[in-house]
């Protein structure tokens, strides 16, 4: 089941935005989101929280500045998504730049799993030999793999985003906005954004040192390119804060000052740089990046995002478009199959869903839950073989279902189930025994029961209420263009009553219209929706500004509709 709804806001709030200068639909539109004071759309640096508001931060910035006057090696320890990769190339190029020898390793999420294991801290004495282990988008949980660095005398350093386990690792520092006691005012930093932030910290204590001053200490809105790929990709709520670093890495991008592999992933993904959008970042750049991690090896996106060769950035970039385009091909097989395994599924009877098949790929699991979680509006976990008997699951659930607080409900009531687990929100993953899955089916499901109401079930597409005649122009997508809009601060969506002057299907899966309201008529599509509308319908949807043969109109890019 699917309602439109329409969000409601305080007028009041609104007409003090107008007072202060926001155009009157933005008003309502912000209003809605809870922005009520005009102050929280600058997009300058310079409305950026402090980094000293980050518990260790300062401490983190003195150690490193210790370490790299004393010459010691540094390893950053990666994740193997968009946001670890663009996390390591910042960390790298920052260090580097501010005289710090660092390498980089970042574990084969198929040999190794996620985070700082034992068995990556073997690794890297092996292949790196470092003095000191900094983590980036990662190592909060890593327990383990902190005390065997401990033992074999390597420091670490953790830089992390994610939600901590009852206890912490014994890190020689750990910044990370969600651990406790940490009152820094933006818990949604992605872990691109703590290396920045730390970064940040370092180069001011370099500067007390006087090793730099304002002029000659490195310019690390260099690196804000890579930030807002990695902030987007990660799907963190872009608060005022992220908002800034995201508008500011967007600026960079459109004025041509990018890094070259950035450039080339826009050019392979077939997107102009001057035109960037987060949704070039989230759909476009970040697809291709992650599918190095997903399928092969993310050591090649980090070339990609550390590289200043321009042609080895564009061809690391085509190498990247091919994995993604073989990634898209297993995931469709996947989901044929799933939907195959779920043929008997019937909503209205299970508050989740948890589906396996031997033939699947780890790397691709996640997208797949992702695309069953759309479909059905359930909290979804689906597994792939691991090795000797384990399978590994990844999980995207639904809003007000917590699901790594789920997945720890479910160890709690029964410990012997799950192997280990970790994640937030809105994405998990875990390992278990083949043969434990029909139990842990049960068991999430027991936990879904007894959390989610028949109203969290029903699929809800928010909008934005009715938009006058007169704005539906090239020049009001432009002013919504120009604000930064993604998680948690969702893009525009109006509704109205249309009459469906005609419609035809394209490629037999997009539904091309015509409508009309009050006199003018609008063109319109539904992307992989093919059944028709009835004569007059009230339609959800977006703005865009449509290019054919060197004219631009309006075009309203249907989210759902349904009878008048």
């Amino acid at each position: 089941m699917i309602r439109i709804n329409v969000r409601k806001y305080a007028s009041g709030d609104a007409d003090k935005l107008i007072r202060d200068g926001v155009h009157p639909v933005l008003a309502r539109v912000f209003a809605a989101r809870g922005l009520i004071d005009a102050a929280e759309l600058n997009s300058e640096l310079s409305g950026l929280i402090p980094p000293s508001g980050l518990l260790h931060i300062d401490a983190a910035a003195v150690y490193l500045a210790d370490a790299i006057a004393a010459g010691k090696k540094m390893v950053i320890v990666a994740d193997y998504d968009c946001d670890g990769a663009t996390a390591c190339a910042v960390g790298l190029r920052g260090l580097r730049a501010m005289g710090a020898k660092v390498d980089f390793i970042v574990p084969n999420r198929f040999e190794y799993g996620y985070g700082l294991t034992p068995e990556i801290v073997a690794l890297a004495v092996r292949e790196k030999a470092p003095d000191i282990i900094v983590t980036v988008d990662n190592g909060i949980a890593s327990i383990d793999g902190v005390a065997e660095a401990a033992r074999r005398g390597i420091d670490v350093v953790i830089t992390d985003h994610h939600l901590p386990g009852d206890s912490l690792p014994a890190a020689r520092v750990i910044v990370n906005p969600n651990q406790p006691s940490c009152g820094f005012p933006s818990k949604n930093l992605a872990g691109v954004g703590v290396m920045f932030y730390v970064l940040l910290a370092l180069r001011a204590e370099l500067r007390r040192r006087n090793v730099f001053d304002q002029q000659s200490q490195p310019k690390l809105d260099q690196l804000l390119d890579l930030v807002a790929l990695g902030t987007v990709a990660d799907v963190v709520k872009l608060d005022a804060n992220n908002r800034i670093l995201v508008a500011q890495g967007l600026k960079r991008m459109r004025s041509g000052r990018m890094h070259a592999g950035v450039a080339a992933l826009f050019r392979a993904a077939a997107r102009e740089a001057r035109r960037a959008t987060p949704f070039d970042l989230g759909f476009a750049l970040g697809p291709r990046l992650n599918a190095a991690g997903r399928l092969a090896d993310m050591s090649l996106g980090i070339e990609c995002l550390t590289t200043d060769d321009e042609g080895r950035a564009w061809a690391i970039a085509q190498q990247l478009d091919e994995i993604n385009r073989t990634r898209r091909d297993i995931e469709a097989g996947m989901q044929d199959t799933a939907l195959t395994l779920l043929d008997s599924f019937n909503p209205r009877d299970s508050m989740t869903i948890s589906v396996f098949d031997p033939s699947w790929h780890q790397g691709v699991i996640g997208i797949v839950a992702s695309r069953l979680k759309d479909k059905f509006y359930r909290p979804t976990i689906t597994f792939a073989p691991g090795e000797d008997g384990w399978i590994k699951g990844s999980g995207r659930s639904i809003a007000g279902f917590h699901l790594r607080d789920a997945l720890d409900l479910v160890s709690k009531h029964a410990p012997t189930l799950i192997d280990k687990f970790g994640g937030h929100a809105m994405a998990a993953g875990l390992t278990l025994r083949a043969d434990a899955f029909d139990a842990f089916s049960a068991a999430f499901e027991a936990v879904g029961r007894a959390q989610l109401t028949s109203d969290q079930l029903e699929r809800v597409v928010d909008t934005d209420g009715m938009l006058e005649d007169a704005y539906y122009s090239t020049q009001f997508i432009a002013l919504m263009d120009s604000q930064v809009w993604g998680q948690g601060f969702a893009p525009p969506v109006f509704c109205d009553r249309f009459h469906v002057l005609s419609q035809r299907i394209l490629k037999e899966k997009h539904l091309k219209l015509l409508l009309e309201k009050d006199g003018r008529k609008y063109d319109a599509i539904w992307f992989g929706h093919s059944a028709s509308l009835p004569d007059y319908a009230r339609v959800a949807f977006r703005l865009d500004a449509n290019e054919y043969n060197g004219v631009t109109r309006v075009q309203l890019m249907i989210e759902h509709a349904e009878a008048a």
